[in-house]
């Protein structure tokens, strides 16, 4: 069995397709590393691409993409929906097959250090690689964004895991880590009133006592006249996707406004579509093998 890590590395550019093309390519170029999706979002002015690979040319393509994004993109010109705080703002390590996740902290290790040394930005180790409990969560990192981050630096507790300690202006901070599978899940409100997203967003991410595995935000899409909540599931096999679009749909009913659509960003775990279906469907004894190209694949 072939040795795989997929690599989902999240950068701060979502309106001009020239750049992250360029980006890509240096993915594309690795052998051995295979790009399976990358999309692009106007409003949130980020882009999210997935690639998997052996784990050595996994580290290479990512650090080949960081050092382009981090030529083309100013973070002092970027604007966004989507909290972020670098030019590369996260890159999260999954192992996928014959790859354990210590094996995974490992080379987030190795291509933190690298980064931080040979690019001259700000590295914060999360998620399994954080190096304390402060900075596990991803969302506790990036607080301050990329406008609070050279005031951030300055606190002791605060200083990078590899790279200077001062921030590096036009490409800002990275934050790298080992991690489970996430699924991106925006559920989308038939209303362009923000505070309702967030107070909805408020009821079900963990920090704010909702769903454990549930991170959440709430923001405007200017474009559609619409404000959706957006949320990263951090571990669908704990926190399913369907009990959290049932408690969204609930609590906007609450507010007179209804849910009119949800979406993934980047590619999905089969499974966490299976429970949903099984949970809508109400089916009756019901097993993953009974799909047809799951069992094609096997």
């Amino acid at each position: 069995m072939a040795r795989l890590v997929q690599c989902v590395p999240n950068f701060s550019e979502g309106r001009n397709k020239e750049i992250i093309e360029k980006i890509v390519e240096e993915i594309r170029i690795i052998d051995e590393v295979k790009l399976l999706d990358y999309s692009m979002d106007k409003d949130h002015n980020r882009s999210v691409v997935t690639f998997v690979g052996e784990p050595e040319q996994v580290v290479e393509a990512a650090f080949n993409s960081a050092k382009v994004a981090a030529e083309l993109i100013d973070m002092t010109k970027h604007t966004g929906g989507h909290p972020r705080m670098g030019a590369t703002d996260v890159i999260p390590l999954i192992p996928i097959s014959d790859v354990t996740m210590e094996e995974c902290v490992e080379y987030s290790i190795q291509l933190g250090k690298r980064i931080g040394e040979e690019l001259s930005i700000p590295v914060f180790l999360y998620e399994k690689s954080a190096t304390s409990k402060e900075r596990g969560n991803l969302a506790d990192v990036r607080r301050g964004q990329y406008e609070g981050m050279a005031e951030k630096l300055k606190q002791e507790e605060w200083t990078p895991d590899f790279g200077p300690s001062t921030l590096n202006i036009k490409a800002g901070v990275t934050a790298i880590g080992a991690r489970m599978p996430l699924v991106a899940f925006n559920v989308n409100l038939g209303t362009d009133n923000v505070e309702i997203a967030k107070k909805i967003a408020k009821v079900v991410r963990a920090r704010t006592g909702g769903f454990t595995y549930c991170k959440a935000i709430g923001l405007e899409i200017n474009e559609r006249g619409i404000v959706q909540v957006s949320m990263n599931m951090v571990d669908y096999t704990k926190t399913s996707l369907f009990r959290v679009f049932d408690t969204i749909e609930r609590e906007a009913r609450r507010y007179g406004v209804n849910v009119i659509g949800s979406e993934i960003i980047g590619l999905v775990p089969m499974q966490a579509l299976v429970d949903v279906a099984d949970y809508y469907l109400r089916l009756e004894n019901f097993h993953s093998s009974q799909i047809l190209e799951k069992r094609m694949f096997e």
